[in-house]
């Protein structure tokens, strides 16, 4: 997969004092440093244990949830932005979790060149950019050369696991995955999962159903 457009744009936002204290002074503790060496997970986590992907955590509301409920799951999170990251690290700090590694890099180049084949026990992708209007749709990071990628790396049985709440991505999502031989949907009838108690809901949901708008999930499992 050549990557030529990024699903991302990095803007200069604001950094609160917290955020950037941890930037500061724990995220050597949770940072992989990107590099040409493929990574070792049992190493990176100090012990063997299935490792779940999340790719754009944005502040790691959800991704801390998880990991504080599934301590004996590791979790990978994957974000560019450095509040996003600061405010993650922070949190992790004072909750003094260790089952949670951070990697502050494009997502599609850490599974081109750090992740093996089959080494996943699932990626999930919450809310991504829906990059909405027409002319932008090549910058949406679901498309079907990505989803073979993410499929490469994940384990028989592994899942992909996509929520939105952008009604027209949805069904562009739905298409892509769909259309994946490797995968196979998790709802019987080949649509919209409903939401599974797993994935946490943010103050960014919970707005957005006091406003009305939908959420979809999407699951799908490796064959």
């Amino acid at each position: 997969m050549h990557r030529k457009i990024k699903s991302y744009v990095l803007r200069a936002g604001r950094v609160s004092n917290r955020q950037q204290q941890g930037l500061d002074l724990w995220l050597a503790e949770y940072e992989i440093p990107m590099n040409n060496q493929p990574l070792d997970l049992s190493k990176e986590f100090n012990r063997t244990a299935e490792t779940v992907v999340e790719i754009g955590f944005g502040m790691g509301t959800s991704l801390l949830t998880m990991a504080k409920n599934n301590p004996q799951t590791n979790y990978l999170g994957i974000e560019v932005h450095k509040a996003g990251v600061g405010s993650l690290v922070a949190d992790l700090h004072d909750h003094q979790l260790t089952n949670v590694r951070i990697m502050a890099h494009d997502a599609v180049e850490v599974f081109q060149t750090k992740l093996s084949d089959e080494s996943l026990a699932g990626v999930q992708i919450f809310f991504p950019d829906p990059w909405h209007k027409k002319r932008h749709h090549k910058r949406r990071l679901i498309q079907p050369e990505f989803i073979q990628l993410l499929t490469k790396k994940i384990k028989k049985g592994g899942f992909i696991h996509c929520a939105t709440d952008w009604m027209e991505y949805a069904t562009h999502m739905l298409e892509v995955l769909n259309g994946e031989p490797t995968l196979v949907n998790q709802h019987a009838n080949g649509g919209y999962s409903p939401k599974p108690e797993s994935r946490p809901l943010t103050k960014f949901e919970l707005r957005g159903e006091r406003l009305g708008h939908g959420v979809w999930d999407l699951i799908f499992h490796k064959k």
